[in-house]
Order: structure tokens, then C-alpha cells, then sequence
């Protein structure tokens, strides 16, 4: 199995089509504890929750993922608070996912 953590994000100029439901189960195993699930125009998305044991840990673990996401060129959606951090990751000019989403999750799952 490739190392998707080891890969660079591309950027995608929303001319390649969003990976078809056969692709992302393909990916999906290459991720840890990722869920892909869809929105009401049934566009795919990446998303998972962490755990952790205050306010700062979460933004600092925040903080670790927004330097990937800069570096990557990549930028996935994310909300937090105390104890929490729940990342959805999806190519906006596909409205959908490509490699380059299974690469920052596995890059994040680095962390």
C-alpha cells in the first residue's frame, strides 16, 4: 500500500471529475477512521471527529493542522471548542474528493 501522508497535495482546477463512489472505498482504507458522507446535492465529503482533554489541545492541535493544510495548499473545513476538533475535508472546485483529500487526512492523521 502507497503512503498517502508521504504524497503533495495537487491542486485541482475543477476539470478532473470528483473520485466515483468505487474510487473513495478504495481510499477510504487507505485513512484512519475517516467517514465520507454527502450533502443534500449528494456531494462527497471526508470528515472526522477528535477527542481531547481541554481548550488548548484542541487549538493547538488546530493550529499543527492549519500549517499542513497552508503547506499543502489544501484547506479543509473545521470547527472546534473545548475537547473537540471535527475536520471535513473536500475539493470545493469539484464538490467532491479527489486524491489530494485522502492525502491531507492521512497527512493530519500523522499529528
Amino acid at each position: 500500500m502507497d503512503e498517502l501522508h508521504k504524497k503533495k497535495c495537487v491542486s485541482c482546477d475543477g476539470s478532473t471529475p470528483p473520485f466515483e463512489t468505487s474510487e473513495i472505498h478504495k481510499y477510504l482504507k487507505k485513512v484512519d477512521g475517516w467517514d465520507v458522507s454527502s450533502d443534500s446535492e449528494k456531494n462527497y465529503y471526508l470528515e472526522k471527529d477528535f477527542k481531547f482533554k481541554n481548550f488548548i489541545e484542541s487549538k493547538e492541535f488546530i493550529n499543527r493542522v492549519s500549517s499542513i493544510a497552508e503547506l499543502e495548499g489544501h484547506h479543509p473545513d473545521i470547527h472546534f471548542g473545548w475537547g473537540y476538533t471535527k475536520i471535513k475535508i473536500f475539493t470545493h472546485a469539484i464538490k467532491g474528493l479527489a486524491e489530494s483529500d485522502f492525502i491531507l487526512a492521512a497527512k493530519i492523521d500523522q499529528i
